[in-house]
């Protein structure tokens, strides 16, 4: 059969607050997200794997609060006044500048100023503060000082939830049974999702087939999938 050509089109990702699902895994992060204002020392650190939802919330909390959203390595000294100015700041992948000196300083003094000025702020990361090699003595006892939102491990019906997620930002629509039969047979990780939603989209692009259990059941059993969409 002949290959189609693939376009590279933009994933629509939906990061309102409706389009996060709650469940037991989930619900304790999402609580202390929605009561920002009653944040002890006005700050948060969100902890979780990748792909687990942190970004999204990120927007939920910005959207809420009236804040900005800057990746941690993108932190400079000189932004920081501009940055402080909005009242409230999300920092993502806070652990990432470990060891980049210029960056640690630029958040270090992000943290000082936003909540001198009585501003909010949040971080986000995926490991616990005493696991960052951070070269700063006194960012990294600011951030160990830091209240700690987790997100744990997906549960089925969250799991469930972020696969369908994925696929609708992908304008994709599935058949429920797809989802129970991936939930039943796929990695139990939002990586593993974002993997195997991304890879089927690939391939039936590439071959022109549908997606379905079938194709599902080669991505799934195959060690790798070739450039030009075949399961090999």
């Amino acid at each position: 059969m002949p290959r189609q050509l693939v376009l590279d089109l933009p994933v629509r990702a939906a990061t309102g607050r409706s389009d996060f699902f709650v469940s037991p895994s989930n619900a304790l992060a999402v609580a202390q997200i929605d009561a920002w204002r009653d944040w002890p020392q006005r700050k948060l650190l969100l902890i979780g794997p990748g792909a687990s939802g942190k970004t999204h919330l990120c927007h939920v909390w910005a959207a809420a609060a009236g804040a900005v959203v800057v990746p941690a390595d993108s932190l400079t000294t000189d932004a920081i006044p501009a940055l402080a100015a909005h009242g409230a700041v999300a920092v993502e992948d806070a652990d990432r500048i470990a060891g980049d000196p210029a960056a640690e300083t630029a958040l270090f003094h992000l943290h000082n100023l936003t909540l001198a000025e009585g501003g909010a702020l949040m971080m986000t990361a995926r490991a616990l503060p005493n696991a960052w090699p951070l070269g700063l003595p006194d960012l990294a006892s600011r951030v160990q000082a830091t209240p700690i939102a987790t997100l744990q491990p997906p549960d089925d019906a969250l799991l469930a939830a972020v696969l369908v997620k994925l696929f609708t930002d992908r304008q994709l629509q599935v058949q429920p049974k797809l989802v129970q039969y991936l939930l039943k047979r796929m990695d139990r990780s939002f990586a593993a999702a974002q993997s195997i939603v991304a890879d089927l989209d690939r391939v039936s692009l590439a071959s022109g087939r549908k997606i379905s259990e079938k194709l599902a059941s080669e991505i799934l059993s195959s060690d790798d999938i070739s450039k030009d969409g075949s399961a090999v």
